[in-house]
């Protein structure tokens, strides 16, 4: 094979462009030691901001699109891989800083790799991908830091966005009572069927508000940022902790020390992209215990590698649900 699509961005003095192209397999970064053969990848918010160019995510141009990946080792240099090996990619600067998997090859650096679980398939782990992953974390950052069964009610926003819903399944199968927070009112038996015991609008939390409320939440997972994250922090129990992992409402954060000297209240930020291997581990094997596969395959849509472009818009306008999984070679 002397070449293979993928979704291709490019910027210069002409403007900015985004397609399926087809792609010399010689052009793919020679700082790579494994070769990989990808089935599936995914859409996250992060792939959306850089496909329609609404955020500065990609560093370098050109650039193949796709933080997340998920396919067979066809080549290898790194000890650690050989061919046949079912591998998974997410973060690591892919998609930003070096070519991405939203293409039928990708050529990666064997330290950023994770060892598919036999509990998943390729396709499953790309409807888990980047956003469940990071959710994985966000729920183990609450564990950690010890919020237990019985301390109250945990806040989920965003919920049906990808974080949101991966978040809330696990929770819930984890047994807290875990309330749900959305624009989508319209999705509340969507949120229900994945374990929301309450449905609450967004609008309470996207605005200016007291700098300390009402204390409800033992726990939060936030994957929106800005007003809403204050709000929560502000609506957090004594020594509650919330766990914040995004910016879809924005990346400012306009609070007061308030909840954190006052109530104790823990703000612990995870990030997704650069953490080391055997925290990815711990949250793969975990997912592979934990996530409930029927809600996982009620949340996931799989489109054509020709349909992400336009699905990308369709997620950073709010129209998407839960996970959209992509057949590269489809």
């Amino acid at each position: 094979m002397t070449s293979f699509k993928g979704i291709l961005l490019n910027k210069s003095d002409a403007g900015f462009s985004a397609g399926v192209a087809d792609i010399a397999q010689d052009r793919l970064p020679e700082e790579g030691n494994v070769v990989v053969r990808i089935a599936y990848s995914t859409i996250n918010y992060k792939d959306a901001l850089a496909i329609t160019d609404n955020a500065p995510v990609v560093r370098k141009w050109p650039m193949v699109a796709g933080i997340d990946g998920a396919g067979v080792v066809e080549s290898s240099s790194h000890v650690a891989w050989k061919p046949g090996d079912k591998v998974i990619l997410n973060g690591f600067g892919v998609g930003e800083n070096h070519w991405g998997c939203l293409a039928q090859y990708a050529k990666l650096n064997g330290d950023w790799l994770v060892r598919l679980p036999d509990a998943f398939s390729f396709k499953q782990a790309m409807a888990i991908g980047t956003a469940g992953y990071t959710a994985m974390l966000c729920c183990l950052a609450l564990e950690r830091h010890g919020v237990k069964h019985g301390q109250g009610e945990i806040l989920v926003t965003g919920a049906s966005g990808g974080v949101g819903s991966i978040a809330l399944s696990i929770l819930s199968s984890w047994g807290y009572e875990v309330v749900a927070s959305t624009g989508k009112m319209h999705e509340a038996e969507y949120l229900k069927t994945l374990g929301a015991k309450e449905i609450i609008g967004r609008a309470g939390l996207s605005v200016t508000n007291k700098p300390l409320q009402k204390e409800r939440w033992a726990g939060v997972v936030d994957s929106v940022g800005s007003h809403t994250l204050v709000n929560a922090c502000a609506q957090t129990k004594y020594r509650g902790v919330v766990a914040a992992c995004g910016l879809a409402q924005g990346a400012d954060f306009p609070a007061t020390v308030m909840p954190f000297i006052l109530r104790g209240v823990v703000l612990a930020g995870v990030d997704s992209v650069y953490q080391p291997l055997d925290t990815r581990m711990d949250a793969w094997a975990r997912l592979a215990t934990d996530l409930d596969r029927a809600k996982l395959d009620f949340i996931t849509s799989t489109i054509k590698l020709g349909e992400a472009i336009d699905q990308s818009a369709a997620v950073l306008a709010g129209k998407v649900r839960g996970r959209l999984v992509v057949d590269v070679n489809a």
